[in-house]
């Protein structure tokens, strides 16, 4: 088969090197699929003396049914008032009312929205006996107030359908073929991976059982089989930076503009799979020429960089810490050494300002001095 995108391998808990039991020339749409956001869950914070972000978004709730809390913290009480255990998180919260406790008029039962917490996450605290209830706090440990106890409202959550996977035109080989010829209903665990254009691995992309099959349209003796998965779908972000990761090498420069953010971190980890470090020492002093036409976001300096540095497809770290572990050597450029940053205001106008879940982005100014201190001369053209 000529240029193959995807190789079906057998199952091993030690990893990629299995014998290859398919080459297939495609794969339907359901082999990636994006995370769907998490399902939102309703609390009640009973009996609670509101402080701080928390009044003031009862207050706004009040007058427009609904307000915006971010991050809240709840930790538990012993009977002293001493916090127990860990604080549990409550992510992008919403404030959608308020009503008197029917306990103690003078406190408020306040309902809260909040994205459900992952699976790896404990249910919501219960409240032991004799505690002194909960203390709430802002998602930077800010005072919010308190609350006699927590319930969650209960709620029916519709998991969403994980369709099989089918690989189209498949030229089976081996035991897999052995199993097809025998009619074996149980055909075995398999391991998709994504290949290039001369049949490398560039990643290894699901895992599930091969479930059936059935003679394909793409070609005599070739079948196409079902997968039904069991590991994590990877985002579509993986297919699309792979795709232009087809070649083997880069040729073209900016090839990675054509993904998008999260492409490009699948980008770099290619990039990164392929850079072999220490290898001939760079010419000391040297100069070195950013191309910044599309920076718009730190993924996509971190690629310009390593173009910059070592030429299309090159890498020079994919993260700050990585980049500054690339400026100690080994990795195509040592300080000191020049770097001409052109289009540099496309970086200064995007970065650090994109919201991001975990933290803030890096800005432009943030960039150049982590490159100054440690050793690169930046000119700015």
């Amino acid at each position: 088969m000529q240029n193959p995108k995807y190789a079906v391998a057998a199952y091993s808990n030690r990893g990629v090197g299995e014998s290859i039991w398919a080459l297939c020339k495609d794969a339907t749409d359901e082999l990636y699929a994006d995370p769907l956001p998490p399902p939102r869950v309703r609390y009640d914070l009973l009996g609670c003396a509101p402080r701080g972000e928390l009044a003031g978004a009862v207050e706004l709730a009040r007058a427009t049914g609904s307000a915006p809390l971010g991050g809240l913290l709840v930790w538990t009480l012993d009977a002293t008032h001493t916090p127990v255990g860990e604080e549990w998180p409550l992510e992008y919260a919403r404030v959608l009312g308020d009503r008197p406790c029917a306990l103690d008029p003078t406190l408020r039962d306040i309902t809260v929205e909040a994205s459900a917490v992952p699976d790896t996450q404990a249910e919501h605290p219960q409240r032991p006996l004799l505690s002194a209830g909960h203390r709430l706090l802002g998602a930077d440990g800010e005072p919010w107030g308190h609350c006699r106890d927590l319930g969650q409202v209960p709620s029916e959550f519709l998991e969403p359908a994980d369709p099989p996977v089918r690989l189209l035109g498949c030229s089976p080989r081996g035991s897999l073929r052995d199993a097809l010829e025998a009619g074996d209903e149980d055909l075995g665990h398999a391991r998709v991976l994504r290949l290039n254009w001369v049949g490398r691995t560039v990643g290894s992309v699901l895992e599930g059982e091969i479930i059936a099959w059935i003679p394909s349209a793409h070609g005599r003796g070739l079948v196409d089989l079902t997968l039904d998965p069991w590991s994590r779908r990877l985002p579509r972000a993986a297919c699309e930076a792979w795709d232009v990761w087809w070649r083997e090498r880069q040729s073209e420069p900016n090839s990675w503009a054509r993904c998008s953010s999260q492409g490009r971190e699948f980008w770099l980890d290619r990039a990164r799979e392929r850079t072999h470090p220490y290898g001939p020492a760079p010419e000391p002093g040297a100069t070195y020429h950013l191309d910044g036409r599309h920076i718009t976001d730190v993924q996509a300096f971190h690629c310009a960089l390593g173009e910059a540095v070592n030429g299309p497809g090159g890498y020079f770290g994919h993260d700050l810490s990585a980049v500054a572990d690339c400026l100690r050597g080994g990795y195509g450029a040592e300080p000191p050494f020049t770097l001409v940053w052109h289009d540099a205001d496309v970086a200064r106008a995007c970065l650090g300002v994109t919201p991001c879940r975990d933290r803030r982005p890096p800005t432009f100014e943030e960039l150049l001095v982590l490159l100054t201190e440690n050793g690169v001369d930046v000119h700015i053209a």
